[in-house]
């Protein structure tokens, strides 16, 4: 794919995510794809496949809120099979605690899949609101990031 079209992509997954809706990210990611959580904190990992990435990760995520969670992008640079993405989020957990997370997240594109994601974001934000990752999510082949 080229630039653009990787641009694109990641572009729809965050279009989606701002409207709490659409299929984009399941739909793109790649069967052997790799989420990596930066940092020195309990969230820190990296989770490789859909299956550690969709129900571990993001499982554990969505789990804090009612509603599908939203995060708006405000800029997108694109290079070769790489788009970094800056992004904030605008949620509320079912205990009622803001979590406006902000975010760069820098996605590698591989034949128009979305085959790795490097996250950057507040930690201490994540532990404050989230708590710490439970260890009986990490997959086993998980490693610390």
């Amino acid at each position: 794919m080229t630039t653009a079209a990787n641009k694109k992509l990641v572009q729809q997954v965050y279009q989606d995510s701002a409207h709490r809706s659409g299929t984009t990210f399941a739909d793109n990611l790649a069967d052997d794809a790799c989420w990596i959580v930066t940092g020195q904190y309990s969230w820190s990992h990296e989770f490789r496949g859909r299956e550690a990435i969709m129900e571990g990760l993001m499982g554990h995520f969505r789990s804090f809120f009612a509603v599908r969670p939203r995060t708006v992008a405000f800029n997108f640079i694109a290079e070769g099979d790489y788009v970094v993405v800056e992004a904030r989020g605008d949620n509320v957990t079912r205990a009622g605690l803001r979590y406006d997370q902000q975010y760069c997240m820098v996605y590698r594109i591989e034949n128009g899949r979305i085959k790795q994601i490097k996250e950057y974001c507040d930690s201490t934000l994540v532990e404050r609101v989230l708590g710490p990752f439970p260890a009986e999510r990490i997959p086993a082949a998980s490693q610390p990031a």
